[in-house]
């Protein structure tokens, strides 16, 4: 499988591309809607930021609690009955004269939800596409993901001058109603892919197994941290180049979206395992050309550069899936999406705290030498063929 035509034309892609896509608009218009309400409400930079960007917090707590079921329940009731939940909770963020705490304990519980919900939601894609497909199909949701992302800010302002923070809350709520009815409406019925009851003793047994294996637990570090150092590059975009930051993170999505297309669609497979060390080395090196200072020119290109190796967490996770049976597949993916998501807000930290005491170019390109460094760290341990009784036996 080598189009991304040949996706479509599975039955079930299509209504799990929509499902997915939609949620994504979903949570970028609510999230912007709450922050702004939270700001209006409070007047702290700090709630604002943590109503817009909190969830992804939470997910650490769900990565350690819920992560059991997202193998343990059928894929179609999972995906539609969580976007329902996220549209219920997203509704009543929206009720006047809500209490702030209140409209944070209901996006702790959202993030909570969207722990499981990427466990399920990846775990299912792997069993929609046939193996060969799996890279493609992630690729294409992370170019979806990063359009709608783009679409859902700008959508977002433009539904906040012409109704409210409330009114757009409701269109969120009403976007997540949409993807839960395509879901329930589109995807077939599937059975749970591992049995047994769900629970949090049973998700830290799994989390600790999937550990256990030297093998996945380099591919585990490498997914997470490397990632997370230059996502704090990232966040250092504004304070670097306060007039022209948006054309920062508009590179970053540029070369985001260029490397998830030559990954998923134009590197053949005898290829991906001699160029994921290179896309793993891009992912930090432009972003030393920043201790110099660069002129705005060099610096969107460098950005744009880097922003490409980003796809080689894709080639990770389809080593990752070689290194795990079917059955607990939507668990460890949704570990690497948790995970992942927690060093993002970890990278962040540190490279403010850097940049309080140096300066936010020599901040980024410490950020750099740091990925840079556990990159080259973790690069035998990734250099090793994966061994056949890791996928059937979780065994260390």
């Amino acid at each position: 499988m080598r189009t991304y035509r040949q996706l479509f034309r599975i039955p079930e892609f299509t209504p799990f591309f929509l499902t997915s896509a939609t949620q994504v608009a979903a949570s970028t218009v609510s999230g912007l809607a709450l922050g702004t309400l939270v700001f209006n409400t409070t007047g702290s930079p700090l709630l604002s930021s943590l109503a817009m960007f909190g969830p992804s917090l939470a997910q650490l707590l769900g990565a350690a609690t819920l992560l059991s079921a997202a193998d343990r329940l059928p894929p179609r009731a999972a995906m539609s009955g969580l976007a329902l939940l996220l549209a219920l909770g997203t509704a009543a963020q929206a009720v006047p004269g809500l209490p702030v705490w209140a409209a944070f304990v209901l996006l702790f519980g959202q993030g909570l939800l969207s722990s499981l919900g990427g466990g399920v939601r990846y775990g299912l894609l792997n069993e929609i596409v046939v193996k060969e497909g799996y890279l493609l199909g992630r690729s294409l949701l992370n170019m979806a993901s990063g359009t709608m992302q783009i679409c859902g800010y700008a959508a977002g302002g433009l539904l906040l001058a012409g109704l409210s923070p409330r009114g757009t809350l409701l269109v969120g709520s009403a976007l997540y109603a949409g993807a839960a009815l395509v879901a329930r409406i589109g995807l077939g019925a599937r059975p749970a892919r591992s049995a047994g009851r769900p629970s949090v003793a049973e998700t830290w047994r799994t989390n600790a197994r999937l550990w256990s294996g030297k093998p996945r637990r380099y591919v585990y570090l490498a997914l997470w941290v490397p990632n997370g150092l230059i996502v704090g590059s990232e966040s250092l975009f504004v304070p670097y180049a306060p007039v022209h930051s948006g054309l920062l993170f508009a590179s970053a999505a540029i070369g985001m979206l260029a490397g998830d297309t030559l990954a998923g669609r134009f590197i053949p497979s005898r290829w991906r395992e001699r160029l994921g060390a290179p896309m793993r080395l891009l992912l930090a090196a432009p972003y030393l050309v920043f201790a110099l200072r660069p002129s705005l020119p060099v610096a969107l290109v460098a950005v744009a550069l880097a922003s490409v190796g980003y796809s080689a967490g894709l080639l990770l996770q389809e080593r990752l899936m070689a290194l795990v049976p079917q059955e607990l597949s939507g668990h460890a993916l949704g570990l690497h999406s948790s995970g992942m998501l927690a060093m993002q807000g970890v990278g962040a930290a540190l490279a403010g705290a850097v940049a309080t005491r140096t300066s936010p170019a020599a901040a980024m390109a410490l950020m750099a030498v740091a990925s840079l460094a556990v990159t080259c760290r973790l690069a035998p341990g990734l250099k090793a063929p994966v061994p056949a009784r890791e996928r059937g036996m979780l065994v260390g």
